[in-house]
């Protein structure tokens, strides 16, 4: 029996996914923007700025986990229209960001050099590198505000607006890097140090939009008067979220990291080549990203509201679609490789590198569509968060790492076997992200 209508599904599936995204697109432009734009300076600029972002990267780890939390519980409390809650949701969200971009805001200031010797050893790049991560750590500091104002305008209903104000701060970081990077309209040329402050100033703005436009008396406010106070039965949930998440969001923030740093230590020309793939892999991921968010927030919704029938179907529906995305990824990869591969600007040998991670990350793609909507969508949405960690501490850390780090530093594997080692964990885990689906322990109302 049929417990949902196709028309009402898709249509709000496409209202809730196409402005996500449309926002994770633009993000992602941003950092192929910087690779293009700092490709035409140097190889040495675009590594180096590719190599520092990592730090970024890793703080968007932690940022992503509490906001996800927020946005698992804030999904399900909006379906059954507890708005009080949410507020509160939204003060435990921006207390817990804070602290946390503070102390990556530290990092950047006062140890950059220590942060850029994790990714490389060549004096250049890290040189290069040091003078982004001093300007681009105060983008560190405000961008979590940004992300937990919109995460809760996600969640809420108000994804149209979230979309515009991320779309536009990336235009307008993309047009100040063009400014300052190349030193158009009278500014100075600062190359690498210019996409830092052409990034840092579009935070700041992008911060001032939130805060002007969520102000206003429909959306939901933090609630600023329990700003120092301690909701124990909430905090209590959203931990019981929130931890899971972070581990997983660790493992596979460091672990990423742990790729880019492995391929950074065996070779200018493999870095430059991995910073390049890595650029097109957020570019196409962006509608699996899209789906994802779509699949917590409707799931969240229907499982809030009590429609836990409605929700688990709605996961069945999600979850075959991604399969469909994979597959649709895995082609278009392949189609543009020629064309990416002669984009940029790169020596002989990192373009060969680069057409052999390409055509590995295509069949990369299958896996990583249908993980990230099953698990970072569905799974979540019904709060199974736990699973995600785990499964990260057996494909990546406990298999593809290894191997990476053996076949580069010990066994001194060929640039693209190294690579194709960090591929394997996305590919060889869909039988068991499968296997945890069926279980149905996803199923459920977390509400209060």
């Amino acid at each position: 029996m049929q417990v949902y209508d196709n028309k009402v599904f898709y249509r709000k599936l496409l209202q809730i996914s196409l402005p996500i995204a449309f926002q994770s697109l633009m993000l992602a432009l941003v950092a192929a923007a910087d690779a293009l734009m700092l490709g035409q300076v140097a190889q040495v600029e675009m590594t180096a700025v590719s190599l520092a972002t990592q730090v970024q990267f890793v703080q968007n780890m932690f940022i992503a986990s509490i906001t996800a939390a927020g946005s698992i519980l804030g999904a399900q409390y909006w379906g059954k229209q507890d708005k009080e809650t949410l507020r509160k949701i939204f003060t435990i969200i921006l207390r817990t960001v804070g602290a946390v971009s503070l102390l990556f805001f530290a990092a950047c200031e006062f140890a950059p050099q220590g942060l850029m010797r994790i990714f490389a050893h060549d004096p250049a790049l890290i040189e290069i590198g040091s003078a982004y991560l001093r300007i681009a750590g105060w983008s560190y500091l405000i961008t979590g505000i940004s992300q937990c104002y919109l995460t809760m305008m996600k969640v809420t209903e108000h994804v149209t607006p979230c979309a515009w104000i991320s779309s536009g701060a990336v235009v307008l970081n993309i047009l100040l890097n063009s400014v300052f990077i190349f030193g158009l309209l009278g500014a100075p040329r600062m190359e690498a140090r210019g996409a830092a402050l052409a990034t840092t100033m579009a935070r700041v703005i992008e911060l001032g939009l939130c805060l002007g436009i969520a102000g206003k008396g429909r959306y939901i406010q933090p609630a600023w008067k329990d700003f120092f106070r301690r909701d124990r039965e909430l905090s209590r949930d959203f931990t019981r979220q929130c931890i899971p998440l972070m581990g997983g969001s660790l493992f596979w923030g460091v672990g990423f990291t742990s790729y880019t740093a492995i391929m950074g230590h065996l070779g200018a020309d493999a870095a430059a080549a991995n910073s390049v793939a890595a650029v097109v892999r957020d570019l196409i991921c962006c509608v699996c990203n899209g789906v994802a968010s779509a699949a917590g927030i409707m799931v969240g919704n229907e499982l809030g509201a009590g429609n836990l029938e409605r929700g688990r179907a709605y996961g069945i529906k999600l979850k075959n679609l991604s399969y469909g995305i994979g597959f649709s990824s895995t082609a278009l990869v392949l189609a543009i490789t020629p064309l990416i591969v002669h984009l940029v600007i790169l020596s002989d040998e990192a373009q060969r590198y680069l057409t052999g991670m390409m055509v590995i990350m295509a069949f990369y793609m299958i896996g990583r569509c249908v993980n990230t909507v099953t698990i970072n969508g569905v799974l979540d949405g019904g709060g199974d968060t736990l699973f995600d960690m785990y499964s990260l501490a057996v494909c990546m850390w406990g298999i593809a790492i290894p191997l990476a780090l053996l076949g580069a530093f010990v066994f001194h594997w060929p640039v693209l076997l190294v690579y194709a080692c960090t591929c394997l964990d996305e590919v060889g885990k869909i039988p068991w992200v499968m296997y945890r689906f069926r279980k149905y322990r996803w199923v459920k109302n977390l509400t209060k």
